[in-house]
């Protein structure tokens, strides 16, 4: 089962764009070795767009999403993350984007429909959560057996 999307931005200042989305922005995340900071988001989702030219075809996109974008970029600018125009209403949301170094852009935007809306039920969060539990406590009495 697919359980999220990974998204990459590339870039011709690797190690700048990386500190920027790590100690400007604060995105959360992981050093998985030599350098490489992956960034692990909690939720995420994905959207398929229409064009209107065909060379636009198989193009892709990477957007960040926030629940409250005037008090988000000012947070952001405080930090001294530098934005590319203004706050403007886009139909689906208020969107600005962050200018990162090795010339990357990246939409932000505040949705003004419903995130989350497919998220796991509790009950299934509690019965996933429970079983690596059972499963240690099973490992533990067949060690215990094996003494």
């Amino acid at each position: 089962m697919i359980r999220g999307i990974h998204g990459l931005f590339y870039s011709s200042a690797p190690e700048a764009t990386r500190a920027f989305f790590k100690e400007l922005v604060k995105l959360p995340g992981v050093d998985i070795g030599e350098g490489w900071w992956i960034f692990d988001f909690a939720e995420g989702d994905l959207g398929v767009h229409p064009i209107e030219d065909p060379a636009d075809a198989g193009k892709h996109d990477v957007s960040f999403y926030c629940d409250d974008i005037q008090g988000t970029v000012a947070d952001l600018k405080s930090r001294g993350v530098r934005f590319d125009g203004e706050i403007a209403d886009h139909g689906y949301g208020f969107v600005t984007y962050i200018n990162a170094p090795g010339g990357v852009r990246v939409q932000l935007y505040e949705p003004k429909y419903a995130k989350g809306t497919s998220k796991p039920k509790a009950k299934a969060k509690a019965k996933a959560k429970a079983k690596p539990a059972q499963r240690t406590a099973a490992r533990r009495t067949t060690a215990k057996k094996r003494r």
